[in-house]
């Protein structure tokens, strides 16, 4: 099968992010229309029902590198959140803690990444996790 050249690849990424996904809950786009590497992008969670994060919304920062999608993408908190993946110093998505990075392959997306960190968010470990006021961040 032949490989989608990363420009290629990442106008299909803008035009599904700019539609919007799913049920709303994980969104994103470029940071600045005029970027035509496409490297930098805005994403945004909404925190999931039933946890401490429900009602929340997390703003994130993703640069793709020269490399992706054959490489993962940087991904980093801009609002404050309590995670085990996330660096309390700066917001950076440590990726050899979130499996979806950890295991990154050429097929997964922004998309992915946001929907995964948000299923983290919901899960038994870290739904109840005491989290920084609302509105902060690094």
């Amino acid at each position: 099968m032949a490989k989608i050249p990363r420009n290629f690849r990442l106008l299909e990424e803008l035009e599904k992010g700019e539609k919007g996904i799913g049920d709303g809950s994980c969104s994103y786009g470029l940071e600045d229309g005029e970027d035509i590497m496409m490297s930098h992008w805005n994403g945004t969670i909404i925190g999931p029902g039933h946890t401490v994060h429900e009602n929340r919304i997390y703003s994130l920062k993703i640069t793709c590198g020269d490399h992706y999608p054959e490489q993962p993408p940087v991904v980093q908190f801009v609002s404050r959140v309590n995670l085990p993946f996330v660096s309390q110093l700066d917001g950076k998505v440590d990726p050899s803690k979130l499996p979806v990075l950890a295991h990154w392959n050429r097929n997964n997306s922004i998309e992915t990444v946001l929907v995964e960190i948000r299923r983290e968010m919901a899960s038994f470990n870290n739904r109840k996790l005491p989290q920084p006021p609302e509105g902060s961040t690094f």
